[in-house]
């Protein structure tokens, strides 16, 4: 880890509407995230820690606040997020940032291998993937054997232990090389030894990758192995 801040969270404001009731989730949140970072963000269920990554991932927009972003892309390098278009942060989700999910989001009707190459596929046009193909597959059954499961790449995700669909989608959220990993409740499905086997995965590929990881997460022991450790409750940071 660096002191390169990456990733500026400013005034995060996130109301909902229900028949003209404002509900406030998450009330002028301010988070700065460093290169190369493991940054936990723990709390009750309910109080805007899935909400927030949800945002910072650009799976969901602020009501207001700004999301400023120093991006490998120069055209985009300092940008407010949360201004651009859909079609630029489809383009940013799945160039710059990589997701790992509590239950996993394998296509059941890929194997392992093909399910790895699924940013990349979603990146290339086809006539690119197709050229590229080979480079692609080897990267991705690179992937594979750095999170322990190359053995496995011809299997589909109904044959798979919870562990191993935990790896597989660990190895997809790496595959376009991002910058930020994010996990939300990464180890939520899975028993306390697979768990921790997840955990030891995490610090590996961060120090190997010098990615930087967000996770949202229930799990204590998880949560004490990032660099920074921060607590929400009804919206807001306490620590």
């Amino acid at each position: 880890m660096n002191n390169k801040v990456i990733y500026s969270a400013r005034k995060i404001v996130k109301e909902y509407r229900s028949n003209r009731v404002v509900i406030p989730v998450l009330k002028n949140i301010d988070l700065d995230l460093h290169h190369g970072e493991i940054l936990s963000i723990v709390g009750h269920s309910g109080v805007g820690k899935s909400t927030l990554l949800n945002l910072l991932g650009l799976l969901d927009a602020p009501t207001s606040g700004s999301l400023m972003y120093h991006a490998r892309d120069e055209s985009i390098d300092g940008s407010d997020l949360s201004k651009l278009t859909k079609k630029t942060t489809a383009r940013i989700r799945n160039r710059e940032f990589g997701f790992v999910f509590q239950f996993y989001h394998l296509l059941p009707d890929l194997n392992l291998l093909e399910n790895v190459l699924l940013p990349a596929m979603i990146l290339y046009s086809r006539l690119a993937f197709r050229a590229k193909r080979k480079e692609l597959t080897d990267k991705a059954k690179e992937l594979l054997e750095r999170v322990g499961i190359a053995q496995r790449q011809d299997f589909y995700p109904t044959q798979l232990s919870g562990g191993e669909r935990q790896r597989a989608a660990i190895a997809r959220a790496l595959m376009n090389d991002p910058q930020v990993v994010f996990c939300d409740e990464p180890t939520g499905n899975l028993d306390t030894i697979t768990g921790g086997k997840i955990h030891e995965l995490i610090t590996e590929l961060n120090d190997l990758t010098n990615v930087s990881f967000i996770l949202v997460t229930h799990d204590e022991e998880l949560a004490r192995l990032a660099h920074r450790r921060l607590v929400m409750r009804d919206g807001v940071f306490v620590e």
